[in-house]
């Protein structure tokens, strides 16, 4: 079969179905809704590292945007670049492949090899230098330097890569299967509509949900930090946001609708497996935090997932626990690539695809983050001190070298859980029953079972430490879970610092 992937960037689940009608129409609507989707770290690099690999973030190594945390350095080019699932699909499964758009973050970086640089596994490359943009930026076309500019007819980057993808399609071998990966703009900043889109949603603002411009009580300082209610001005950044996010998905909505009606003419649309997703969300003004992503909380974990294909019904909707760890396992199960020969952390979707009765299936996942900050002080915020970073002028500050934690995320049929702990001086925890409280407002952390935390605590410990096979092992709420508490950590001191040098 063909396989078409469209990757946005930082989308959350809310805020995807009203600008993406034709998306929704073409591709949810034939097929399957994954409501219960995440990425195992909420930032982009890292994120984008787990799809490409099928690995945790702790078994690529990819802790943040930057060359120094391994975001496309030459190290990530030289020990996982050559087993991501492009790689194999191009190499092991006879495909020709397609890349369009925003690859890494310091992808291109002159310390990296440059945009000469093309990643292994991809027969067509087209890729953004660096990070999202809309105007003004390079692509590296097959390796080779290509500028763009201001002018929207021809450089807007999503319509751009629409172009670039339907030639593929118009031109591509017919004896050989496809793979395509379109990664959009949008709607990263500096989110700039297309013209005919600058008036859409006039009256749209973010979501008012009761996570919305509260105080984060009971949670991780960073959070504690934040200003509460959140200024006029903070409140009218975060809407216009919110806005223009929404007007640059628009284009997206034109990209996929074209793509979709491509493989239609082809004849090859019954033959393709088309998904959609992102590599995290994005909270705008939940517990008073402006507009980022990087925490531990379901609008920044959580992603849409839709994909419809070849024996996939139509108008589905499926609650299993997935991650974007799964995608890479998933599209080289339908090449028919021999997944026990990879070294993939997650699992292939292709039996609830097809709707397999009696799948085993996970019951959780990891979350895991490296905070990031300065070594001195934010100029915005003095009085924080130093280790703090992505400030906005009211002292509210988004990130910090502290901000690290890991998580394990459950959902099964009697706990909709969510376990974290902080590599912090408090070794702080937060836990959540979203069952009661899906906005994850009160941290139950100091009254919830102790023998329910000293499980998870030894799970966390199980799943940080995993790799391949041992990161699908029965989740604390699965009948084959077994524990032993002999195997727990008696001093906490040491659990942080095992916590501290696994990440690293």
């Amino acid at each position: 079969p063909g396989i078409l992937t469209f990757l946005a960037d930082t989308l959350l689940v809310l805020s995807f179905q009203t600008p993406l009608k034709k998306t929704n129409a073409l591709i949810a609507q034939m097929g399957i809704t994954f409501v219960n989707a995440y990425v195992p770290s909420a930032l982009c690099c890292p994120s984008r590292a787990s799809i490409l690999t099928g690995k945790y973030p702790h078994n690529h190594h990819v802790v943040n945007n930057t060359l120094e945390g391994n975001c496309s350095s030459k190290l990530w080019q030289k020990i996982q670049e050559p087993y991501t699932f492009p790689a194999l699909l191009k190499a092991m499964c006879g495909y020709q492949t397609f890349f369009a758009g925003k690859y890494l973050n310091e992808y291109g970086a002159e310390d990296a090899g440059g945009v000469g640089h093309v990643p292994p596994g991809w027969s067509f490359w087209y890729a953004l230098e660096k990070n999202s943009k809309y105007y003004n930026y390079t692509l590296s076309v097959n390796g080779k330097a290509r500028r763009h500019g201001e002018n929207y007819s021809v450089d807007y980057l999503t319509d751009v890569l629409a172009n670039m993808s339907l030639d593929f399609l118009e031109y591509k071998s017919n004896f050989e299967p496809f793979f395509m990966m379109i990664a959009t703009p949008a709607p990263h900043s500096p989110w700039t509509p297309a013209p005919q889109y600058t008036k859409s949603f006039q009256n749209v603002s973010a979501p008012r949900n009761s996570n919305f411009n509260i105080h984060g009580k009971n949670k991780h300082w960073l959070i504690r930090q934040a200003k509460t209610p959140m200024t006029n001005t903070s409140i009218q950044f975060l809407d216009d946001a919110y806005r223009k996010r929404w007007q640059t998905l628009l284009s997206v909505d034109d990209l996929i609708e074209k793509l979709v009606k491509k493989l239609e003419v082809n004849g090859e649309l019954d033959n393709t497996y088309i998904f959609y997703t992102s590599d995290n969300g994005f909270h705008t003004g939940q517990f008073s935090l402006p507009i980022d992503k990087r925490q531990l909380y379901e609008f920044d974990i959580k992603v849409p997932l839709l994909v419809r294909g070849p024996g996939i019904k139509p108008n589905q909707t499926s609650k299993m626990l997935v991650a974007n760890i799964d995608l890479g396992p998933t599209i080289l199960d339908i090449a028919g690539y021999d997944l026990n020969k990879t070294q993939m952390d997650g699992m292939s979707l292709l039996p609830l695809l097809r709707g397999e009765k009696n799948v085993t299936w996970r019951s959780d996942f990891l979350v895991e983050y490296q905070g990031e900050g300065y070594n001195g002080s934010d100029p915005t915020c003095p009085g924080l001190g130093p280790g703090v970073t992505h400030c906005f002028p009211d002292c509210v500050c988004e990130d910090s070298y502290n901000n690290t934690y890991a998580c394990v995320r459950t959902l099964s049929a009697s706990w909709d859980l969510q376990y974290c702990e902080f590599d912090d001086r408090e070794v702080f925890v937060e836990v959540y029953n979203l069952t009661a409280d899906p906005h994850q407002i009160n941290n139950i952390a100091k009254t919830i079972d102790q023998e329910i935390l000293e499980k998870m605590n030894y799970r966390l410990m199980m799943l940080q430490s995993c790799s391949g096979a041992t990161c699908r092992t029965p989740g604390v709420f699965d009948p084959g879970y077994r524990f032993d508490p002999r195997l727990m950590f008696s001093n906490h001191g040491l659990r942080a610092r095992r916590f501290s040098a696994q990440f690293l």
